[in-house]
């Protein structure tokens, strides 16, 4: 269990978290590799190893993505596709208003 989490922490992508939350992590880190890699640790050391981990994995805080900021978020585009539909939309009717209100003005 104590290797399973420090491959987690390890695997984490730091860009998503705040330093303050990673230090945390890494501090327990570092203890935890001690333990790990001890093989005359006890049981009651690597149980408090795996608790420690948890605890400040379960701490992580998400960076906070400010407007305009795109290099903690991956823009996939949903934001522009929904923009250009509302667009052609309005552009749609307008054009369908103007074109009833032409033939009005014909008849």
């Amino acid at each position: 269990l104590l290797s399973d989490l420090i491959n987690k922490a390890n695997g984490l992508n730091r860009a998503n978290y705040t330093s303050a939350s990673l230090k945390a992590v890494d501090d327990v880190m570092t203890r935890a590799k001690e333990v790990l890699n001890n093989p005359e640790a006890t049981k009651e050391e690597v149980k408090t190893a795996v608790a420690e981990l948890t605890k400040a994995l379960a701490g992580l805080e998400a960076n906070s993505v400010k407007q305009g900021d795109k290099t903690v978020s991956i823009k996939t585009g949903d934001e522009t596709s929904l923009g250009m539909l509302m667009s052609l939309t309005g552009l749609s009717l307008l054009s369908f208003i103007g074109y009833v209100s032409i033939k009005r003005k014909e008849d």
